[in-house]
C-alpha cells in the first residue's frame, strides 16, 4: 500500500480518537485499519498510537509523524489541483447541502448563474435546516452559519454576515422603543430553532459585550414563517442583515439598539475530508462567496443611498 494513503489512515485515526470510526469515515473494516496503522509502524520503525479504554492517542513519535504527514499530504492536495486546472472542462455531478435562507437568497441563484458556463455540471442542491454529515450523506460541500453540530466533516469559516435585531415600527410604538439592552425585557423574541434559547443575547458596543434578557415569544425553523411573525407585529428577530435589507429601507422594519448590534453570523463550508480539492469545489465555492459578497455590497448600498442632486436656482 502506498505510503500517503498509509499516512491519511493515521491521520484519520487521529482525528477521530478511534480506530472504528476511523474505519468507518474511510470505508474500510477496522482490522484493515489496525493493518494499516502497523504496517506504518513497522516502516517507520516506531510505535505512532497509545490505544487506551478512551481511544487512541499520539505517541511522541506519532506526534512528529503527524506533523509532517500533514504537510506532505497538503502538498499532495496542491499537487492534484494544480493538474486539474489542466482541464478546463468541469462535469459530473457536485452535491451540496445549505440552510433554506442562504440556499434561497445566495447559493442558490449562483448555482444557478453556473449552468450556461459550465452546461455538463450536475448540480444538485438540498436546502434543508438541520446539521447534515457531509461524510456520511455523500455531499461534497455542505453551506451552514452559526452552529455546525455533530459531523466528521472539515469546516472552515468563508464569511461572516451582519446581524441586526428588527421588528416593525408598529410594535415598537406599542412596547416602546429600547434605549439600553436591559430594555429588551419588554420585547418577545421571534427565535429559529437552530439557534439555542439563552437568558440574554450578546450585544456589542466599542468591543465590550452587554447581555440582553430575553423573552422568547415564538420559535420557527423556517425563516420566512419567522419573518412574516415579525411582519405580523409578534416580536422582534435576529436576521442577517441582507436578509432584511429591502425592508429596513423601505421602513417596513426598524433596527432595534443600532449601536449595540450582535455579534456576526459566521458561514463556513464544511467538506467530507481535509483534502477535498479539485475543479469542480473551486468553481461552485468561489462563484457562492462571490455572490454572497455582492449581495452585502448591495446591503451597504441600500444604507448609503446616492444623494440627489438638485436643480442649480435660476438666476
Amino acid at each position: 500500500m502506498d505510503r500517503l494513503t498509509l499516512l491519511d489512515s493515521f491521520l484519520t485515526a487521529l482525528e477521530e480518537g478511534s480506530l472504528n470510526r476511523a474505519a468507518k469515515r474511510i470505508g474500510i473494516t477496522q482490522s484493515a485499519m489496525s493493518q494499516q496503522i502497523a504496517q506504518l509502524e513497522t516502516h517507520l520503525g516506531h510505535p505512532l498510537l497509545r490505544r487506551t479504554p478512551k481511544g487512541v492517542h499520539a505517541t511522541r513519535a506519532g506526534d512528529l509523524v503527524a506533523s509532517h504527514a500533514r504537510k506532505l499530504l497538503s502538498g499532495y492536495d496542491h499537487l492534484q489541483a494544480d493538474l486539474a486546472t489542466l482541464d478546463a472542462s468541469v462535469s459530473g455531478t457536485f452535491r451540496i447541502s445549505v440552510s433554506t435562507y442562504l440556499g434561497r437568497m445566495v447559493v442558490g441563484p449562483a448555482l444557478i448563474e453556473l449552468d450556461p458556463q459550465f452546461p455538463d455540471l450536475n448540480i444538485v442542491m438540498r436546502t434543508e435546516d438541520r446539521f447534515v454529515d457531509v461524510v456520511r450523506e455523500n455531499y461534497d460541500l455542505a453551506i451552514r452559519s452559526g452552529q455546525l453540530g455533530d459531523t466528521d466533516g472539515i469546516a472552515r469559516k468563508v464569511a461572516e454576515l451582519e446581524s441586526v435585531l428588527v421588528a416593525t415600527p408598529g410594535y415598537l410604538d406599542q412596547t416602546g422603543r429600547p434605549k439600553a439592552p436591559a430594555d429588551m425585557h419588554r420585547l418577545k423574541l421571534i427565535l429559529r430553532s437552530e439557534d439555542l434559547a439563552a437568558p440574554h443575547l450578546e450585544l456589542f458596543r466599542d468591543g465590550e459585550m452587554h447581555p440582553a434578557p430575553v423573552r422568547v415569544g415564538f420559535t420557527a425553523d423556517d425563516p420566512e414563517l419567522i419573518l412574516r411573525a415579525v411582519h405580523n407585529g409578534s416580536g422582534y428577530t435576529r436576521a442577517p442583515r441582507m436578509l432584511v435589507a429591502e425592508a429596513i429601507a423601505s421602513g417596513q422594519l426598524e433596527v432595534i439598539l443600532p449601536d449595540y448590534p450582535p455579534a456576526p453570523k459566521e458561514i463556513f463550508a464544511v467538506y467530507p475530508s481535509r483534502h477535498a480539492t479539485g475543479k469542480q469545489l473551486d468553481v461552485v465555492l468561489s462563484h457562492i462567496l462571490q455572490r454572497l459578497a455582492a449581495a452585502q455590497d448591495r446591503d451597504a448600498t441600500l444604507r448609503s443611498p446616492p444623494q440627489r442632486t438638485l436643480p442649480a436656482a435660476a438666476e
